[in-house]
This record gives C-alpha cells, structure tokens and sequence, in this order.
C-alpha cells in the first residue's frame, strides 16, 4: 500500500515587502509571523486563538527560563492550554547531530535538550492542538545539513502528528520569476525556512 503524501505549501512575501527576510538571529520575517496569525489563529465568529511565540536559544538545562517568549492574543483564564505554540529553533543553536530516542526508550519532561523540550510543549497542548516549529538548514564543514528529520523525530516520541511541511521563501516574486534574498546570518544557498505544523496526540 502507497503511504499518501504529506502536503507541502509554499508560502511567499508580498510583492516590495521591505521584511522579506528575517532579522539576524530570527527564523521567520514578520510577514510569515502575520500569515501564521491569519492561518492558523482565527475562529469565525469567535476571538482568535492565542499564539505563544518561543525563540529558543539554546538547548543546554534550564533552557525553558532563557527563552523568550512572547504572546499575540489574549489567553482565555490563566491557563495557555488552548494556546498555539511557535517553537523557532535558529540553526546556530542545533547541534550537529541531534538526540534520537533508541526503540523503547521514553524520555519525559525532565529530560534535556530537544526531547524534553518536546514533551513539555506537549503537556501545554489539548487534544490535537497545534506546535508549530520553525528553522531552516544549516552548514557544517561547508555542508547544508537539513534538521528537520531528526527534530521530527523527537517530536514523535513526544506524542506530535506530523501534519504539513511550509516552505517559507526567501525570496521577492518578480513577474514569473523568485528573486532570492539572501540572509545574513545564513550560509550561501539557503534560500527558505521550513515551518512544520504538528498535532498533539492525548491517548486516554
């Protein structure tokens, strides 16, 4: 049996957008910030959901009290449980190779680095709420090292569903032709950030 899949959308900057790109040490301009709050956030009739916005810098113990964060919308009551989780991981702070959970292994919450970092995203999330994890490649040696398979891979462990891969280009659009633009803190030839939705999953 074919396995169906997983839909990849291409998201790009308006035409003459001055914010093309992001700012040095972020992962996602302002205007993908925007679209992520009119794709993901809004509830017809009813007030958006809130956006918890994290940009983690490392992953070393203690992480959680060195991440900034910030919230767009109102939280319903003190709890965030019914907020959206951005998680943007800049490339700098990824290890070169990236902690997999062996078969039968279960890292929890107090685990470091990326798995337990996963696992508490996980516990802020209800059923089928949404961790949206931005970061883009990386060079090592000279290399474009791709993050995203393992990171994914962590997140699974933790209880996610991989849902949709966004393509954030790097890019202005000029007739029928991408103009890319470049980073400057990103290696040559990096030309897109990847934002991966994932779906927490709560077995009874």
């Amino acid at each position: 049996m074919t396995t169906p899949s997983l839909p990849t959308t291409v998201w790009l900057p308006a035409p003459g957008d001055p914010d093309a790109v992001p700012g040095v040490g972020l992962v996602l301009p302002d205007w993908a910030i925007e679209k992520i709050r009119t794709e993901f956030t809004a509830r017809p009739g009813r007030r958006p959901l809130p956006l918890l916005r994290f940009s983690i810098t490392d992953t070393a113990p203690g992480m959680d009290a060195r991440t900034p964060c910030v919230t767009y919308g109102a939280l319903d009551g003190p709890s965030c449980a019914t907020a959206l989780l951005l998680a943007e991981l800049h490339p700098d702070t990824l290890p070169t190779q990236l902690p997999v959970p062996a078969c039968g292994e279960m890292p929890g919450a107090m685990e470091n680095g990326w798995p337990g970092f996963f696992h508490r995203a996980h516990r802020l999330l209800p059923v089928d709420g949404l961790l949206l994890l931005a970061t883009r490649q990386h060079r090592d040696d000279g290399i474009l090292v791709d993050p995203l398979g393992a990171l994914v891979a962590c997140a699974r462990t933790a209880g996610f569903r991989y849902l949709q891969h966004i393509v954030v280009a790097h890019a202005h659009p000029a007739g029928d032709r991408l103009v890319p633009v470049s980073l400057a803190d990103a290696g040559t030839g990096v030309t897109h950030s990847d934002l991966i939705v994932l779906s927490a999953i709560h077995h009874a």
